[in-house]
């Protein structure tokens, strides 16, 4: 088992049971991300390094005690992939015991492909139709490197879930079929639909936007077998069709 720190770790959830559906987790969160997207749920993970980190002893004293207690890990972010030493942080946790679940915009393909066959399940973001990808992203490469993910990760065998978090200011509804008709043609075939939320500047509340378009939504449903829908508004619950 590693002594050192193999990844950079901004935050970590000590229990989660929405990081991974089903399944009871601990959740680290990666520091670091190459991309700025107006939406970002963790901004503060987007910088290389935190000031305030947590060490990688503090999150193998936490699993070495909860065994058998929790199902899994999610390494989550920031972007996982931005961290060289992704893979090696997998193979501790493994070594553990743990189930490896991963969150990941696909902004490293070559890294991703080298810890797919050591994940269990992979959340994958993709974030617009390749023709809208920099304006969210903020980088000219984003666009080939995520759907060099999606390939990856279907080829894979390895369960996971397409995501996609709706963005009216990028996603109107030709960019939204747009998006369905790329997943659909790549072969996707489990999708989920997430609410955008936006921050308060004045409290730091979470506040949910106006619901995804219904034909949207319809179109998800009749287009891809396995379809969920979240919406992150409070009180409000994650629904499944499948």
């Amino acid at each position: 088992m590693l002594a050192d720190a193999p990844v950079s770790v901004g935050g970590l959830a000590r229990l989660s049971t929405c990081d991974w559906p089903g399944r009871l987790v601990a959740t680290v969160f990666c520091q670091g991300c190459p991309w700025s997207c107006g939406y970002c749920h963790n901004p503060g993970l987007i910088a290389p390094r935190s000031r305030t980190p947590v060490p990688w002893s503090v999150v193998l004293s936490l699993l070495q005690r909860r065994r058998g207690l929790l199902d899994a890990v999610v390494f989550s972010g920031g972007e996982p992939t931005f961290q060289p030493g992704l893979r090696d942080a997998v193979l501790a946790v493994r070594q553990l015991g743990f189930a490896v679940g991963l969150h990941t915009s696909g902004a490293h393909p070559s890294r991703l492909a080298s810890v797919l066959p050591m994940t269990d399940w992979v959340a994958l973001d993709i974030k617009a139709p390749a023709s809208r990808y920099e304006a969210v992203t903020g980088s000219a490469t984003s666009a080939g490197r995520a759907f060099e993910s999606l390939r990856l990760v279907l080829a894979s065998g390895v369960d996971h879930e397409v995501r996609t978090t709706v963005d009216p200011e990028f996603l109107d509804r030709a960019a939204l079929t747009t998006l369905v008709e790329e997943l659909t043609s790549a072969g996707v075939r489990s999708f989920a639909a997430q609410r955008m939320l936006r921050r308060d500047p004045g409290t730091g509340a979470s506040v949910a936007l106006p619901e995804p378009p219904a034909e949207f939504l319809a179109a998800c449903a009749a287009r891809f077998p396995t379809f969920a829908y979240r919406s992150e508004a409070p009180g409000e619950q994650y629904r499944r069709n499948a």
